[in-house]
């Protein structure tokens, strides 16, 4: 039987390691909110972003691009210095999500790397212009998946699950299959943030409750909308090595400069998983639709339906993570090609660059010498 003696030393134990769990937590708390009382330091791109569409702090708003494109102003309910700061950081998130230009980058950017797994992933891969990709002119594009009209459609019925699903359970999503990461608490600081950048950009471009716009999605590209070739591995590989390659990358690994992704990783461990939307084998029109849309850059719309379609097959039967839904089996085999195929690539396409013993110089006819040779001096490689 328990003593008197240790039953007492055994509540006081619990006690201490509540008390410690409070103060913890209120440690926390108070960072916290500090962080959110703090000065913003923005992004470049944030700071000419909000510059341009004139946010501060006041009793009413009235957006610059609204009075440059409609020649009247539009008064909407202004920003307290609290969300301000929200919107700031919301922008901050989309614009730099694994804190390369953070001072903090954990408190900055609410350490949204802890959802994420691979490196590369950033908001603005895919939700280009900073969640609000405009041409030269201004005008909003087709298929840019705009932060701003996503966030208008409030519930938006979703397909594929058939539920009706808020704005930040959308971004939930994001961050669970295009990022290949974790699911955020729907009440984080990350995803109230990024809710407050969208909804001011809704107000910044005048974008109205339960409308749809033409740039709210990707405008999707179904194989009935091509000439019917059929979605081709081969055609696809040759289009990526043409329009693609140069930014992403021979495997489509990505490219890192100077610790910055200059492109990022559409296969390989730091790309979208077998679960995202992304992926052709799951949805098969959002890549293409997106691809046609959006890419390359700076020849936006270049590409025809079915090119499109081939470069997104290709893509999505290269090495990727499986996801959590697929099981050990297929992550262990996804992870394995990851690993594997990288480097036998190379060395096939290092043997096929090197040339062969007893390989002549190029364009040397049997018996010519190679051009500056002297007198009696064979081709380089020629026995």
């Amino acid at each position: 039987m328990s003593t008197p003696t240790g039953k007492l030393t055994r509540v006081i134990l619990l006690l201490l390691v509540m008390g410690g769990l409070y103060v913890l937590a209120t440690h926390k708390h108070k960072q916290r909110e500090e962080l959110r009382q703090s000065t913003v330091a923005l992004t470049p791109g944030c700071e000419a972003k909000l510059a341009r569409y004139g946010l501060a702090a006041g009793e009413h708003y009235q957006s610059p691009y609204v009075l440059a494109k409609a020649g009247a102003p539009v008064k909407v309910r202004g920003y307290s210095e609290a969300d301000v700061r929200a919107i700031q950081r919301g922008c901050n998130i989309i614009d730099d999500t694994q804190g390369h230009f953070a001072r903090v980058a954990g408190a900055e950017r609410w350490n949204s790397k802890r959802f994420i797994r691979g490196s590369h992933t950033s908001c603005d891969h895919c939700h280009q212009g900073i969640g609000d990709k405009q041409d030269a002119s201004g005008n909003r594009l087709k298929g840019s998946l705009s932060l701003g009209a996503s966030w208008v459609m409030a519930d938006m019925y979703d397909r594929f699950t058939g539920l009706l699903l808020p704005y930040e359970l959308r971004q939930m999503q994001c961050y669970i299959n295009s990022s290949n990461g974790y699911k955020p608490n729907i009440a984080d600081d990350l995803v109230r943030d990024v809710t407050a950048y969208s909804r001011f950009l809704s107000a910044a471009l005048d974008l109205k409750i339960g409308n749809h716009y033409d740039e709210q999605g990707v405008d999707e590209i179904a194989a009935s909308a091509t000439i019917k070739q059929g979605d081709d591995y081969v055609r696809g590989e040759a289009l990526y090595k043409e329009k693609c390659q140069v930014c992403h990358g021979r495997q489509a690994f990505g490219v890192v400069a100077e610790g910055r992704v200059v492109a990022p990783a559409l296969a390989g461990p730091n790309a979208w998983n077998m679960q995202s939307r992304n992926y052709f084998y799951y949805v098969s029109t959002i890549l293409p639709g997106f691809i046609c849309r959006n890419m390359p850059l700076g020849q936006e719309n270049t590409l025809d339906n079915q090119q499109c379609r081939d470069i997104a097959f290709y893509i999505s039967n290269l090495p990727r993570p499986a996801g959590d839904r697929q099981g050990p089996l297929i992550a262990l085999r996804n992870q394995l090609l990851m690993t594997v195929l990288p480097p036998l690539m190379q060395l096939t396409e290092s043997a096929e660059k090197s040339p062969q013993p007893g390989q002549q110089a190029a364009g040397a006819q049997p018996g010519q010498q190679a051009a500056g040779a002297q007198p009696g001096q064979q081709a380089a490689g020629a026995r």
